[in-house]
């Protein structure tokens, strides 16, 4: 431990982090590159040969040129997983984008039916509607 101060070591740990956001940010370039649907096949191509050929100026230039379309794009993302997460949430509590659940709408359907307002026809019709 003596022939390695303490301040050589907290400047390994320094470079060593940076190194390691460096590297975030060179994985996310490359998923941002080919998640983009507005680059196409050889602008994609470029861009990663770029970032590979010469990678701290490649990512450099990449988050300077496209750095809001990146935010874009990661917005985006984000609502869209939001949208189908909340869309599985409904279709496995069984409710429909209003609110109601199958249930509630199978028993106002019984009440209009008790009520004489719907017949037995339309009842049938209806509930194999809410069913399928």
């Amino acid at each position: 431990m003596d022939d390695y101060p303490l301040l050589d070591l907290f400047w390994t740990m320094l470079w060593f982090f940076l190194w390691i956001m460096w590297l975030f940010l060179l994985f996310k370039v490359i998923t941002d590159i080919f998640r983009d649907h507005d680059l196409h096949g050889w602008g994609k191509a470029g861009w990663l040969v770029f970032c590979i050929l010469l990678p701290y100026l490649g990512v450099l230039v990449y988050v300077i040129a496209r750095g809001k379309g990146m935010s874009r794009r990661d917005v985006k993302q984000a609502k869209d997983t939001e949208a189908a997460f909340q869309d599985y949430i409904r279709k496995t509590a069984g409710t429909r984008g209003d609110g109601t659940s199958a249930t509630d709408e199978l028993a106002r359907l019984a009440d209009l039916k008790d009520k004489g307002a719907i017949t037995a026809e339309e009842f049938e019709k209806a509930k194999a509607k809410v069913l399928s």
